[in-house]
């Protein structure tokens, strides 16, 4: 006797990845990417740099979620510090994109280096 069909909603819940991982992999791009220094030999090493090369692709995604966070960042600093005389949490909100700012050159650099790389 064969079981019944479960309802869509079970199956969609069941799929469905939590929250923080989702807004995880959202804003941090390491989980696409594999570990070069973990390969055993020769053939691993070069699976592994090839597999980088090619989720390289993604890496202007994550840039441009990055300058909106970092834009997002810089104007809420810049209404707590004009409009509200909030100094300092005006100045969390200009830390943020700065560290936001880093983090994009840190991506174009990376997508530079992987975009362009040469394997032989």
């Amino acid at each position: 006797m064969a079981l019944p069909p479960e309802p869509p909603e079970q199956h969609a819940a069941a799929a469905e990845a939590p929250f923080g991982q989702t807004l995880y992999r959202f804003l941090f791009f390491d989980w696409l990417f594999r570990d070069v220094s973990r390969a055993r030999d020769l053939y691993e090493r070069h699976a592994a740099r090839e597999h980088n090369r090619r989720m390289s692709r993604y890496l202007p995604v994550y840039m441009r979620r990055w300058s909106v966070l970092a834009g997002f960042d810089f104007a809420l600093g810049f209404l707590f510090e004009r409009v509200l005389s909030a100094t300092m949490l005006s100045a969390l909100f200009f830390t943020g994109s700065c560290v936001t700012l880093t983090g994009i050159v840190v991506m174009t650099v990376t997508w530079l280096f992987l975009s362009s790389a040469r394997l032989s």
